[in-house]
């Protein structure tokens, strides 16, 4: 007989990379902080090879995929194909990858049309902004990029009510670490706002009117998991949401 899990798995696409540590060969990787944080949090994460989908049946592709996972974290990465939005590259946009755009949209959608638990970040908020409806400012005039940004949040707002808890305050502000040089720009009909910062950036949104539990983040909380307990909170309500729905 099997030992009973004891911790909800958690599909991360993977990011390709030219090179990593150790390998000799090009990569696919995640940032091992935001495994590590995932780990701590009480989930097991799990990097999912991006592939080609199925052409015949996407759907039934990432479904069989992503069979026997409790939740996904789609992390941060490259830009998005401004195709995918309407637009062309404006010469500051990364070189697109249709494979990685491709994959991460059919995870998207299969985690919201099925209810999976899901939290985006960064990159990942972005991009599902854009499955939505939404589109991207594609270089903002003064890039989140190596910097921590200070939060005002609301009393009684959807994000602080997951930030308290019987033994931790509920936050009036919040700072948080960025790395982004693009940004939401018409918000996607479905997801609300509930985080910005003082230059207008959305940085949190929430999708009320999806029957799953959906959180998206354009920071990186876990660059700073380790030492601050609202980063923590944020990754440990999402993994008992993964383990409620398990």
């Amino acid at each position: 007989m099997k030992p009973p899990r004891t911790r909800p798995i958690i599909a991360m696409p993977g990011r390709f990379s030219r090179s990593a540590s150790a390998l000799r060969y090009e990569a696919v990787v995640n940032a091992r902080a935001l495994l590590q944080a995932v780990y701590d949090a009480g989930g097991d994460p799990v990097t999912v090879l991006p592939t080609p989908l199925d052409p015949d049946d996407p759907a039934g592709d990432i479904a069989g995929r992503l069979a026997g996972f409790d939740g996904v974290l789609m992390p941060g990465g490259a830009d998005v194909d401004p195709h995918l939005y309407g637009q062309e590259a404006d010469g500051h946009t990364d070189p697109a990858d249709a494979v990685q755009d491709e994959f991460d949209l059919a995870v998207l959608r299969h985690a919201v049309d099925t209810a999976l638990p899901l939290m985006t970040v960064c990159r990942g908020t972005q991009l599902l902004n854009v499955m939505l409806g939404g589109t991207l400012e594609q270089d903002m005039a003064r890039p989140h990029q190596h910097t921590i940004v200070s939060l005002e949040l609301p009393a009684h707002s959807d994000l602080t009510a997951r930030l308290g808890s019987a033994d931790l305050d509920v936050p009036t502000t919040m700072n948080v670490s960025c790395y982004h040089h693009q940004r939401i720009a018409e918000l996607a009909t479905g997801l609300t706002a509930i985080a910005t910062s003082d230059d207008g950036t959305v940085e949190a949104v929430r999708a009320p009117d999806l029957p799953g539990w959906v959180l998206g983040v354009q920071w990186h909380p876990e660059d700073t998991a380790v030492g601050d307990v609202y980063q923590r909170r944020l990754l440990e309500t999402f993994i008992a949401a993964c383990r409620a729905a398990a």
